[in-house]
């Protein structure tokens, strides 16, 4: 009878360490998913400006991974580990150990917003607009705070037409600091001008106006986009589709539920992601119609595939819009294959 007793308190004790006792393991699991040309929380979460955004009525639905904030125990850790819709992997691999949580989730935030840049660029690019120089950010203080703003494009400076980057950082360190410097523009498809003192900086002699610029396509409406809550690049292609169906001049979901995800840069490139196999199962629980997979997750999109949900291979920007195209026409978009 005592050693029944002890039994029965030894195994109520390791069940009680089991559910409170944290293990070096989180979870993951499918996240929500975003409608690209929809609104979160009331806005949309692709805003034009300078003109107007097309009338869309279908989805293309960016797929992300969830993972719960409060600590796994070892009992979750078996639980997810018996579960088709839960991924239990080593606590490091989602948080490094050199960098707090925080600092883990910054890193991903500057990871998306770099994303939206791409997707942005490898949109106007698709859509036949030119490179310039333009401005993504003006500094405080800066002496052209006021005169110029994110969005335009650098066109000349006094008089010196300002093509690329580097003819722009050519022409200004020819000009000695501290000099009033006609600034040619174009905003939202207007021409302006302006007068900028230029200040000094150490990095190199000559001029600087005190702004952030990249060599991007640019047109003559602005995009911005706004999904607070998600982290990393792999909504690059998604966003970069969303775009290009609220400003371009074609339909490209025609009503349906298209979901997807990939990295993507400015040449249209789509790249791989992590968590392909939760993503998928996001993209089945809303009914997607399709889903676009870079083609390097396709040996694990096969392995994971889910009932109800074609796939398509996609590798670049125009992989994915002739995915859509063959669907909208009632094909079949290239598969993920046992080869890929």
């Amino acid at each position: 009878m005592t050693v029944l007793v002890a039994g029965v308190v030894l195994l109520l004790g390791f069940g009680l360490v089991g559910t409170l006792v944290p293990v070096p393991y989180v979870a993951q699991v499918p996240g929500p998913t975003y409608n690209t040309l929809g609104d979160l929380d009331g806005e949309p979460i692709i805003s034009v400006a300078g003109r107007d955004r097309n009338d869309v009525s279908g989805n293309l639905n960016l797929t992300t991974v969830g993972v719960p904030q409060r600590p796994l125990t070892l009992v979750g850790a078996v639980q997810g580990w018996f579960s088709d819709e839960v991924s239990v992997v080593p606590r490091d691999t989602v948080y490094p150990p050199d960098r707090t949580v925080e600092e883990t989730q910054q890193q991903n935030r500057q990871a998306f917003l770099t994303s939206e840049q791409s997707a942005n660029a490898a949109a106007l690019g698709e859509l036949g607009y030119p490179d310039k120089v333009v401005v993504q950010s003006v500094a405080d203080g800066s002496p052209s705070a006021g005169q110029l703003e994110v969005g335009d494009a650098v066109e000349a400076v006094d008089g010196s037409p300002t093509p690329d980057t580097d003819t722009l950082d050519s022409v200004l360190t020819a000009i000695p600091a501290g000099t009033a410097v006609t600034v040619d523009y174009t905003r939202l498809g207007q021409a302006g001008s302006t007068t900028v003192t230029t200040t000094s900086n150490d990095s190199r002699p000559g001029s600087f106006l005190g702004i952030g610029v990249l060599q991007t396509p640019s047109a003559p409406f602005t995009v911005s986009i706004r999904v607070d809550d998600v982290g990393g690049p792999s909504a690059g292609l998604m966003l970069t589709l969303g775009i290009i169906d609220l400003v371009g001049d074609t339909d490209l979901t025609q009503g349906a539920v298209i979901a997807g995800t990939g990295t993507i840069d400015a040449a249209g490139t789509v790249g791989p992601i992590g968590g392909i196999p939760l993503k998928m199962i996001a993209a089945r629980d809303i009914g997607a119609e399709l889903f676009l997979v870079p083609a390097d997750n396709c040996q694990e999109a096969l392995a994971n595939a889910q009932p109800g949900l074609p796939m398509a291979r996609v590798a670049t920007l125009e992989d994915a819009l002739t995915a859509l195209q063959t669907f909208r026409d009632g094909g079949t978009p290239t598969p993920c294959t046992s080869g890929d």
